[in-house]
């Protein structure tokens, strides 16, 4: 006990940083409240983001035509920038000032057949009670070669605030594989499971990214999947 008072002292010190910095993480480990209970907004930029942004800067090019994002329009601008020639925005929320699509995804008269060159759903499927009919619903609403950018969280928070009567899912590799397979053939499809047990552990704890050894971040333990991404293409017609 007197070892750990000495230690406890000392991270009291200037020039301590680093002493400091290990006594936090073995707090942390034992921890029972989190940092942030919204992901870690309100601190910095939350743990997911990294993987999402990552995986949409790797297939930035996909984001053109005519686009549909779920949510808001900002990974499209980001990302599709003047490639995107028109821009929807799904939102559940009539209210929502920027949707120019209002209304339940699994519902099929709320997006039009065909009409997609792109879309993106990022971190949204898991809110859908019915996976299998949105699934369904995203498909119809592409155009032949057109190109479905998901990503749905693994292990991860519950959102107590907004979403949290309709947070159904956390998923993993396989699940979404499966999801995909049902209208998507093998040769058109790709998912990536992200995160290992260093970002799983922060991403549950309220963590951001400005406080994390981002090098520690990129390795890859599908035991601890913190977003899966997937990228699907639907199939052309054949002549």
């Amino acid at each position: 006990m007197q070892g750990l008072d000495i230690i406890t002292r000392l991270a009291r010190l200037p020039g301590f940083a680093a002493l400091r910095r290990w006594r936090y993480r073995c707090r942390r480990a034992a921890a029972t409240r989190p940092l942030s209970r919204n992901f870690g907004w309100e601190r910095g930029t939350p743990v997911d983001r990294l993987y999402i942004e990552q995986f949409l800067a790797t297939n930035a090019s996909d984001i053109a035509g005519r686009v549909l994002e779920v949510g808001d329009d900002s990974y499209s601008r980001k990302y599709g920038g003047k490639n995107v020639q028109r821009q929807d925005i799904l939102h559940v929320n009539p209210d929502a000032p920027s949707a120019t699509i209002v209304g339940d995804l699994c519902d099929p008269a709320v997006l039009p057949t065909g009409a997609f060159d792109c879309i993106l759903i990022t971190q949204t499927l898991h809110l859908l009670w019915d996976l299998r009919e949105g699934m369904r619903q995203l498909h119809r609403a592409l155009a032949p070669g057109g190109k479905l950018l998901l990503t749905v969280p693994g292990i991860s928070p519950v959102d107590p605030y907004e979403w949290n009567d309709s947070w159904y899912w956390s998923l993993n590799g396989i699940s979404v594989e499966r999801l995909l397979a049902e209208h998507f053939d093998v040769s058109n499809r790709q998912v990536n499971v992200r995160g290992n047990l260093y970002a799983a552990t922060a991403f549950l704890h309220g963590a951001v990214l400005e406080e994390l050894n981002l090098a520690t971040m990129g390795e890859t333990d599908p035991v601890y999947p913190v977003v899966i991404c997937a990228r699907a293409i639907k199939a052309s017609p054949t002549a």
